[in-house]
């Protein structure tokens, strides 16, 4: 039986009274099916399950019930923690007066669609001689907070080590939980489970949770926890290439462990964990990024194909083919990591995170973006140095974007970051580059159209958003600058001493640009950042951009000053407030990990 939770305001409160943190402090653990996100006190705030766009099980980050807590029970301590190098297994550590606490936590793999089993190690690496307390409480919400789960019931097995065990379960929201390594646990009067552990110096102890669907069988040795930490870490080590001969080689392969941890097995790739998280508060730019947005994953492979022929580039080849052959000329911007229709956007009855909201959906599924065609042929281009555009279905896709294009580039469309219909300077030259990229690597016969069609798009949007003086217009109808700009011109929408380019980035260094960050487009009269937040995804595209000017000095510099731009974690999402060192929007957000990424490779040669 399932009990509706307390209404908006109430699902809300938290069991300790504590106020939520900054985005900044959260790591997040991925397996490519969903995603959580983990507070430096222990929390799992953000889970949804079983998959990306499913409802949350943990949704305490904007305002819903439902937590997983593991943390010392002394208040007095200081946190801190990081990732296992290239890796998303997280190592929380806290500091007490007398005690070192260190909490291990991944989300299992090889991941099943269906199922998710999250692991947590907590260990006293320091103890006194009567042990240290560790605080657990575990309490799961289905439906973002609104349904609890049954009572819980323990049950005995041999949880796969060969020796009896409690297992703990509990079903609600079409949902069924089973939980083990805390026996002592004791259901609240909320159908939560709560304990007090007590562990000695060096002492351990393994909790793995299990959630999926309702109907689904008892298998004891799948909560094996040696079994599964050893199977995640040898999973880890083979996904994640080595990246030692790239700039910043550690954060390059922590950028690609999260996009490999944002990346399903069904070749779709979540643009973020999360939704709803404020891009500036109280603006009301707040949206759902748990899809697969077909331009976002073209960055991802883009990055990873200019390293190699990763995993990675494969998966991301064979979604975008899939929904370029299904979709034509009608193809979305934004599907399911699975390839469904994203829904509609829809609120929830919650307070969300402060100054953010609680929306769930994406408009954005529905529309038509010119730029998403130029972004997929660019990703052809990119993967043919690997032997991808042999396969026919690859390129009979790549020929069907090209026709798109044809089709449609002279009709107004919503454009990059989903604007109204307009005819946006973005699009064109993003769609110029993709041509002359793909027709790089077709045989000159075949070549031919696309070259013809890029000359007649570019010459059309050049008569029409060049501004008298020489500085590329945002649109057709606004002579103001877009830095999104940044990334056709860094690769190749036209050659390399077009003045147009060396002014542009001119421009934008001089009216988008503040202490070494970048912001995409003044949104009014106030100074940028009391706007909005710096874009970190142009400050990426502004080093591209002065590397393809040949200007090195300049394009590392731009390349650093944006890779500071995260928390203690060492993610990023898209935007950053300059003035308060505070990250900005959904978490982690995949295209700012995948133009590091191709930065850290590109800059290194």
């Amino acid at each position: 039986m399932t009990h509706q939770a307390p209404a908006r305001g109430d699902a809300a409160g938290s069991t300790d009274g504590r106020t939520p943190w900054a985005l900044r402090e959260h790591a997040f653990l991925g397996d490519g099916e969903r995603g959580a996100l983990v507070s430096p006190r222990g929390e799992i705030v953000w889970l949804c399950a079983p998959r990306w766009d499913s409802e949350a099980v943990f949704s305490r980050l904007i305002g819903g019930a439902g937590q997983y807590v593991v943390c010392p029970e002394d208040d007095w301590h200081a946190a801190g923690g990081s990732y296992e190098d290239g890796t998303l297994i997280r190592v929380s550590r806290w500091v007490t007066t007398d005690a070192v606490i260190e909490c291990r936590d991944a989300l299992a793999l090889p991941a099943a669609p269906g199922r998710l089993v999250l692991l947590r190690r907590v260990r006293a690496e320091r103890a006194p001689a009567g042990g240290t307390g560790v605080r657990v409480l575990l309490d799961a919400r289905p439906g973002f907070g609104s349904t609890r789960m049954s009572t819980p019931r323990r049950e005995t097995g041999e949880s796969g080590t060969g020796r009896p065990g409690t297992v703990w379960t509990s079903s609600g929201g079409g949902l069924r939980l089973r939980w083990t390594g805390v026996p002592e646990a004791e259901p609240g009067d909320d159908d939560s489970l709560r304990a007090a552990l007590t562990l000695r110096a060096g002492e351990r102890r393994d909790l793995v949770l299990e959630i999926g669907p309702d109907e689904a069988g008892d298998s004891a040795d799948l909560l094996d926890p040696r079994r599964l930490w050893e199977e995640t870490e040898r999973h880890w080590h083979r996904s994640v290439p080595d990246c030692s001969g790239l700039l910043a080689p550690r954060d390059a392969r922590q950028a690609y462990a999260v996009l490999a941890g944002l990346t399903s097995s069904a070749g779709g790739m979540a643009a973020a964990a999360t939704t709803s998280l404020p891009e500036h508060a109280g603006e009301g730019r707040n949206y759902d990024y748990r899809y697969a947005w077909l331009r976002d994953q073209c960055y991802a492979g883009i990055a990873v194909a200019a390293h190699g022929p990763h995993p990675l580039l494969e998966r991301t080849v064979g979604f975008v083919t899939a929904r370029v052959l299904e979709a034509g000329d009608a193809l979305r911007p934004a599907y399911t990591v699975t390839g469904a229709h994203v829904p509609a956007e829809r609120s929830l009855r919650l307070r969300g995170y402060p100054g953010g909201s609680d929306r769930v959906g994406n408009h954005a599924g529905s529309q038509f973006q010119l730029d998403t065609y130029g972004e997929v042929l660019q990703l052809y281009a990119a993967a043919a140095g690997h032997g991808h555009l042999d396969d026919p279905e690859a390129r009979r896709a790549a020929q069907t974007a090209v026709n798109a294009v044809e089709h449609n580039w002279q009709r107004p469309e919503a454009g990059l970051w989903e604007l109204e219909d307009r005819w946006w300077t973005h699009s064109r030259l993003s769609v110029v580059t993709g041509l002359r990229a793909l027709a790089g690597h077709l045989p000159d016969k075949e070549a031919r159209r696309p070259r013809e069609l890029a000359d007649a798009v570019l010459a059309e949007t050049r008569r029409r958003c060049l501004r008298p003086d020489g500085v590329w217009a945002r649109a057709a109808d606004d002579g103001t600058l877009d830095a999104a700009l940044l990334l056709p011109l860094a690769r190749g929408a036209l050659p390399q001493d077009d003045p147009s380019t060396a002014r542009f980035l001119a421009a934008v260094e001089e009216e988008l640009s503040e202490d070494g960050f970048v912001y995409r487009f003044r949104h009014d009269e106030r100074p940028l950042a009391d706007a909005e937040g710096a874009f970190l995804l142009c400050g990426f595209m502004m080093a591209l951009a002065a590397r393809h000017q040949g200007d090195m000095t300049a394009a590392v510099r731009w390349f650093e000053r944006s890779r500071s731009a995260y928390g203690p974690p060492g993610l990023y999402a898209e935007e950053f407030d300059v003035v308060q060192r505070q990250l900005r929007g959904n978490l982690p957000q995949a295209f700012v990990h995948a133009l590091l990424l191709e930065n850290a490779v590109r800059l290194a040669r």
